[in-house]
């Protein structure tokens, strides 16, 4: 999908049906827009563009008993993001991490996953880094996978197609129903669309055992994830911008953290730079609590379009251009 594709439902301007209520600083999110074009030209950053990087010189610069726990990260993790990450993922944490999901099944991108019992499938551990990182336009920052059979397939609230809607995609979908009346709500609950869009969706924690929430939580994925976040905080949007003076430099992106714990994960970024929009998670026990009417989804694109132009919006009603799962 032309990432730069704006169909009509995205060009809508009119304000969503509720204010927004709160940004990270607890602010009027009206005084967030008044500063966002302005945010420094990445002074001492290396343009994204500009950082090469060999996959095979990569490997050879790994221990050989590394080797087979970090295949899956060479041949899984989009380049983009691997080019960034090829140091951390080489850190003692994360090679405990990697010899811990061994020891659960997880040992590389083959695994039979009828009989393996983590989740998602080993190939899509990565599939967020699908979205190129220079292409980030909006980060949605989840929690765990969903712990149920065939539910998490790389993405953060999202399922493939032939699964059930998960409650809180459910209450995401009347949210923007709410903000684009023209807004259809799919039978999927595949999202898959949005991360072509330039939407990253980001779970702080990566894998998870079946029927076991939280079970992979404090063993290293959080410390990676803040990483892919810094990542983020540094280059996202990098490659959005047409003028060549600011080309491969992060100028900013819209976090959406849902949640307190998302909220957690996002206070340390530069309130400035990015556009940090937080309320009550989408879960039915705390929709209700800031999460619906929280104008979200407007609120995103009105900000992308003073910052990067119209053709950077993203087009939250188009879903069902996803045709094939991961």
């Amino acid at each position: 999908m032309d990432m730069f594709t704006v169909p009509p439902c995205a060009k809508k301007s009119e304000p969503a049906t509720k204010k927004l209520k709160l940004t990270a600083s607890g602010s009027d999110s009206k005084s967030k827009f008044n500063g966002a074009a302005p945010a420094g030209r990445g002074i001492g950053l290396q343009k994204l563009n500009s950082i090469a990087f060999s996959l095979s010189q990569f490997i050879e610069t790994l221990p050989q008993e590394h080797r087979p726990l970090l295949k899956l990260e060479c041949e899984c993790m989009g380049k983009s993001w691997l080019k960034l990450l090829k140091d951390e993922i080489k850190k003692p944490y994360f090679i405990s991490l990697k010899q811990f999901l061994w020891q659960e099944g997880v040992q590389g991108p083959d695994d039979n996953t009828k009989s393996l019992k983590v989740y998602p499938p080993p190939r899509n551990i990565y599939s967020w880094s699908d979205t190129p990182l220079g292409k980030v336009k909006v980060v949605i920052v989840g929690q765990d996978p969903y712990h149920g059979a065939n539910q998490a397939h790389g993405l953060c609230f999202s399922v493939p197609k032939g699964v059930a809607v998960p409650p809180s995609l459910r209450n995401i979908y009347a949210e923007i129903k709410a903000e684009y009346p023209e807004f259809e709500p799919p039978k999927h609950g595949n999202l898959t669309a949005w991360a072509e869009n330039g939407v990253l969706m980001l779970n702080t924690c990566l894998t998870v055992k079946a029927n076991q929430a939280g079970s992979h939580s404090g063993k290293g994925w959080e410390e990676f994830t803040d990483k892919v976040v810094d990542i983020v905080d540094k280059y996202g949007g990098a490659n959005l911008s047409p003028d060549s003076d600011v080309s491969g430099i992060g100028r900013g992106v819209v976090f959406l953290a849902w949640g307190a714990w998302a909220g957690k994960r996002v206070a340390k970024l530069n309130q400035t730079k990015h556009l940090i929009l937080t309320s009550a998670h989408p879960s039915p026990f705390s929709a209700h609590k800031g999460f619906l009417g929280n104008g979200h989804f407007k609120a995103a694109n009105e900000w992308l379009e003073m910052k990067y132009g119209p053709d950077s919006k993203v087009n939250w009603c188009q879903l069902d251009t996803a045709d094939k799962d991961p």
